[in-house]
């Protein structure tokens, strides 16, 4: 009998561990991933008790889907500004049978993401749909389980690790700058896709996953695009049955099983950890019983960091370039400050607290296009938000998109005024008027390395490049899972002189 080649059994290998997978992820409360609930009639209020004001529905039985579904997107993002706008703070929807809130104040943010966080979990549709692609990973695990991932996984993101990541930054960035030809029309998203995808590769798992880059990225956008249309269908048909679509899903993961194995297997072989992440989850052990990780769990913890750890850091810097070319002032500054920072040399971990303006263009970028422009959250129990009833196992919205711009907490909100996050200005703001990595407990375990790695990319750059939008272009909102340019972001690159 002839030995299978090393291809088939990766492909095995992969296969067996989705069936893993499938087996281990929990289907989550019904009414959130069951369709039959969507579907069995709006559960009664208690007598007496207040509710929420709520838009008029616009199709019978469905209540709100077309109004938050079944429009453009960006008009979509558009619509729920208007339903805080004309209902309040906390606006009540319905979808079929399943109830649902939006939390726009600050003040109940917090509630659901710090002061009652243990209520408001993560068993929602959307986060099951999640589990497909991540599996139990930091993202989507949630409870003791959860929180011994997270101790495993936090001493890799400490601030002085983060800072001896900076020269492969530095790297990564020089060497997409030195690709580029004066003169050249590129996507600027496509570029800050693969940068960044290189970094989280090298530095958090490290594996040079350069050459794997359009792989990688066309299986991430379909995957993003297929878990997106699984939240927003009344029915969906999981990846098991043999559908045009769960087939496209199928191979796209496949993609990223392949490559997520591989990193694992290679770890094995050499019989050496290493002191970055992937080293420490394999070395780690349960407290209780002394087991280490499974190549199941591995794939689930390495699947999340590759993707999360790209995809919004690559979305954030995106749409700071698309603002850059649109107030050529600001760009001006940022310039003066990278000069003067920088003198001609190598971003470093050290030019990080001096390149002050830098990063607060960056998070007026987060401000007004949030990578994560949606939080979704479900209560345990029933709740009074604002004075209105909260249901028990409803779904909770918590819009970045939407809080970024109330006007109660930010002057001018549609306005690009990055020095509305000057230190002077900042100082008494709301915590959770801000909240683009999310906040409480689960506040993004990578929010510092992303914040330090955006930093020296965009220093990097505007170092040596002035990058200008293709005429003519619509740049418009695409909000899946993160908020992406629907149409990517086609820029002029144009070396500058004096670099």
């Amino acid at each position: 009998m002839s030995t299978p080649s090393p291809d088939l059994r990766r492909r095995a290998d992969a296969m067996a561990l989705r069936r893993a997978l499938q087996a281990r992820i929990p289907e989550g409360r019904r009414g959130l991933g069951d369709p039959r609930v969507m579907l069995r009639g709006a559960p009664l209020a208690p007598p007496g008790v207040p509710l929420a004001p709520t838009p008029p529905e616009t199709v019978p039985l469905l209540g709100h889907l077309r109004s938050l579904q079944g429009r453009d997107g960006e008009d979509r993002m558009r619509e729920l500004l208007r339903f805080r706008e004309e209902h309040g703070d906390v606006v009540r929807f319905r979808f079929a049978g399943l109830t649902a809130h939006l939390f726009a104040n600050p003040e109940h943010v917090k509630l659901a993401l710090h002061e009652r966080n243990r209520i408001y979990g993560k068993g929602t549709r959307g986060m099951h749909k999640l589990r497909l692609v991540l599996g139990l990973g930091l993202l989507t695990n949630e409870g003791d389980s959860w929180l011994s991932q997270r101790r495993i996984a936090q001493p890799a993101f400490h601030r002085k690790r983060i800072a001896a990541f900076a020269e492969d930054f530095a790297d990564a960035s020089e060497a997409m700058v030195a690709s580029w030809e004066d003169g050249q029309t590129l996507d600027a998203h496509y570029e800050m896709m693969k940068v960044t995808l290189r970094i989280v590769g090298q530095t958090l798992l490290g594996t040079d996953v350069t050459g794997e880059s359009d792989a990688v990225g066309s299986a991430v956008s379909r995957i993003v695009e297929d878990v997106n249309e699984r939240v927003n269908a009344l029915v969906d048909l999981p990846p098991p049955f043999p559908s045009r679509r769960n087939r496209l899903f199928r191979q796209s993961m496949e993609v990223l099983d392949r490559i997520v194995l591989e990193m694992i297997e290679a770890r094995r072989s050499a019989g050496v950890s290493g002191d970055d992440l992937l080293g420490m989850l394999m070395d780690a052990r349960d407290a209780d019983t002394g087991a280490a990780m499974s190549d199941a769990q591995l794939r689930d913890e390495v699947m999340t960091i590759f993707l999360a750890g790209h995809e919004t850091t690559a979305n954030a810097l995106t749409w700071t370039l698309y603002l850059l070319s649109k107030y050529p002032g600001v760009a001006r500054r940022v310039r003066a400050e990278v000069d003067a920072v920088l003198g001609g040399g190598r971003a470093r971990a050290e030019h990080a607290r001096d390149l002050v303006y830098t990063k607060q263009v960056l998070e007026e970028a987060m401000r007004l296009y949030p990578p994560a422009w949606m939080i979704a959250r479900s209560p345990e129990e029933d709740d009074v938000v604002g004075g209105y009833h909260i249901p028990r196992h409803s779904l909770v919205f918590l819009c970045p998109w939407v809080t970024h711009r109330h006007p109660d907490h930010w002057e001018d909100p549609e306005g690009f005024d990055p020095d509305r996050f000057s230190p002077e200005r900042s100082a008494d703001r709301h915590r959770f008027a801000y909240f683009p990595f999310g906040g409480g407990p689960r506040l993004c375990i990578g929010n510092n390395f992303a914040l330090m790695e955006a930093q020296l990319i965009l220093a990097t750059l505007m170092r040596d490049w002035r990058l200008d939008l293709v005429s003519g272009q619509r740049v418009a909102m695409e909000p899946l899972v993160t908020l992406r340019p629907k149409h990517g972001l086609r820029m002029t690159a144009h070396r500058r002189r004096s670099a």
